[in-house]
């Protein structure tokens, strides 16, 4: 059955329409410079440019060396199923609102695209000093905790496709040391949680745990993340502890929601 007509919406917004065309521009033609955009639009150079910085800044385009401007981070996101983000954030957020009760922390959770990470889940804690949502935002993976968690769930092939060096050629200061990184991956893996102390961020510290599918896979990372000052080494344990139990409290909802036959 042949899909309804589409009419434009009786109050357009031309600046939201700019944008969201030159978004799917980059994601489906693989990128364009300011002049090819403009043209595209009908607008402006300096608008296309305007447009263009503010896909970037949200993380919806990048620009290389060359100056073109390609897909970003949030676009490439099409990689996770729609339903499998929304299941995670409805089986995690009851969890992450108890992590914040007991730990009086910010909580998240976090999901894994090629060599960069998504917070598609955050709660605040309440107090004064505190690390503010990340929802929405993009991070390289390897410089957060729940990255460090969901690459050390790759095999070395695996990782070594990720970090390619071949994918850093227009960008080779983000590519990380990949020895350094495969002795930080070892490590959160026999232990069985990561901790970010700066990485992302100064001042911020991040513990984290994995939350896993029915085979075992790493399917997101949930941790919580406090100013350095409130960080004590001595309760780690017990911080990691409250983590684990509601990562399995996670994994059982998210089983409960799964579609059927799977």
């Amino acid at each position: 059955m042949d899909k309804p007509l589409k009419n434009p919406p009786p109050y357009p917004i031309a600046s939201v329409d700019h944008a969201l065309r030159a978004a799917t521009v980059l994601q489906l033609e693989g990128g364009a410079s300011v002049s090819q955009i403009a043209e595209r639009l009908g607008v402006a150079r300096s608008t296309a440019h305007r447009i263009l910085a503010m896909l970037v800044y949200r993380d919806f385009a990048v620009q290389g060396e060359d100056r073109i401007y390609r897909a970003g981070p949030v676009l490439e996101l099409a990689t996770h199923s729609q339903s499998l983000v929304s299941r995670l954030r409805a089986a995690a957020l009851p969890h992450l609102h108890r992590v914040v009760a007991l730990l009086e922390e910010t909580a998240n959770l976090t999901v894994r695209t090629g060599d960069t990470v998504r917070f598609i889940a955050s709660v605040e804690c309440a107090q004064a000093l505190r690390v503010g949502s990340r929802e929405g935002m993009v991070f390289p993976a390897h410089r957060t905790t729940a990255g460090l968690l969901l690459l050390a769930d790759l095999s070395d092939e695996e990782l070594a496709e990720v970090y390619a060096a071949e994918r850093y050629r227009e960008r080779p200061a983000e590519r990380p040391d990949p020895e350094q990184l495969r002795t930080e991956l070892r490590k959160v893996r026999r232990n069985g949680f990561a901790v970010n102390k700066g990485r992302s961020e100064r001042g911020l510290v991040a513990v984290g745990v994995p939350v896993r599918d029915r085979e075992g896979a790493a399917l997101a990372g949930l941790s919580v993340s406090l100013p350095s000052v409130r960080y004590d080494p001595q309760r780690l344990r017990s911080v990691v502890a409250t983590l684990d139990a509601a990562a399995r409290a996670v994994e059982q909802d998210l089983a409960e929601l799964a579609p059927e036959g799977r």
